[in-house]
């Protein structure tokens, strides 16, 4: 099956694209200088060129709160016009199958936990992150209209937070995993005697290892069928306080974490009711949480010029 995968490139990208490869699928990857996904005769030529008979949407213009909160705009207007035009081509051209990715960030700020697909729309989003969470939302809705009108075969997969390898480890626009890793680490070399934490360390939030996510990704692209938007998650949740003090033993770093309550917590509680995902494509996550920061702590400091 000719298979594109857009952001394949990416953090969550490259370890799907190895999971294809390992089914005998060798996908297309479009790359950012060559593809402005963002605009409607790139992906038309997307198509074009590669007509493909499965594709699975991965890009997106996404970060941590802080990055969030600089880039509204974009955020929403991206990764919504992304989303638009590959499913008004996927019509066009009588796509097989497509494949979208949402984002926990589209719940309620105050979903009942754990997050049940059905609640999606139970409120609104938690307002530092709510215009890329809304976009992203907003092409479940698409995807459902262009089944229910054109009986075009898109599914809307919702996957909890990622890290692992190949994260991204710049401050600026990380997520929360990789910028406690930098942050130790750096600390650590430096014998700095604290780290400077945002928010009071409360919030819980669920992690799901990116080799996990890419399994399921493929797992559901190959056996899920259904309208219904679909979690895919862990079902653990751990505070952002605890998960800092794992990290600082795993890497080492031993001085005093800061808490700067002048800086926004995010959502209050984040852990996803994971079982469609089981009933529906048999897919459950197998790296535990201390297992897949240790590969990702080993992976960074492998990046790095002094361990």
């Amino acid at each position: 099956m000719r298979t594109v995968v857009t952001g394949g490139a990416g953090f969550l990208g490259t370890h799907l694209v190895e999971k294809l490869r390992a089914h005998d699928i060798e996908p297309y990857v479009p790359l950012l200088e060559d593809w402005d996904l963002t605009r409607a005769d790139d992906v038309e030529r997307l198509f074009t060129e590669t007509e493909p008979e499965l594709l699975i949407h991965l890009a997106a213009e996404v970060g941590g709160i802080g990055a969030n909160q600089a880039n509204p705009g974009r955020y929403w207007y991206a990764n919504l016009m992304m989303g638009a035009h590959i499913l008004e081509q996927s019509r066009l051209r009588g796509l097989h199958k497509l494949v979208l990715i949402g984002t926990i960030c589209a719940y309620p700020k105050f979903a009942p936990v754990p997050f049940k697909e059905d609640d999606l729309w139970n409120g609104y989003p938690e307002e530092t992150n709510a215009p890329y969470g809304i976009a992203k939302k907003t092409l479940l809705v698409g995807a459902q209209a262009y089944r229910d009108q054109y009986g075009l075969d898109a599914i809307f997969l919702l996957p909890v937070n990622l890290y692992g390898p190949r994260d991204n480890f710049d401050l600026a626009s990380s997520h929360v995993i990789p910028a406690l890793i930098r942050k130790m680490v750096e600390a650590r070399r430096s014998e700095r005697q604290e780290v400077v934490l945002w928010g009071d360390g409360s919030p819980t939030r669920e992690f799901l290892y990116v080799e996990d996510c890419a399994e399921a990704i493929q797992l559901a692209a190959e056996r899920y069928n259904g309208p219904d938007p679909v979690n895919i998650g862990t079902g653990s949740e751990i505070s952002i306080r605890e998960l800092a003090k794992l990290i600082a033993k795993l890497t080492g770093y031993e001085g005093e974490l800061v808490w700067d309550t002048s800086k926004p917590n995010g959502q209050p509680r984040r852990r996803l009711d994971v079982g469609r995902a089981e009933r529906l494509f048999g897919f459950r996550a197998r790296t535990p949480l201390r297992e897949g920061l240790e590969r990702t702590v080993a992976w960074y400091l492998g990046q790095s010029p002094q361990n």
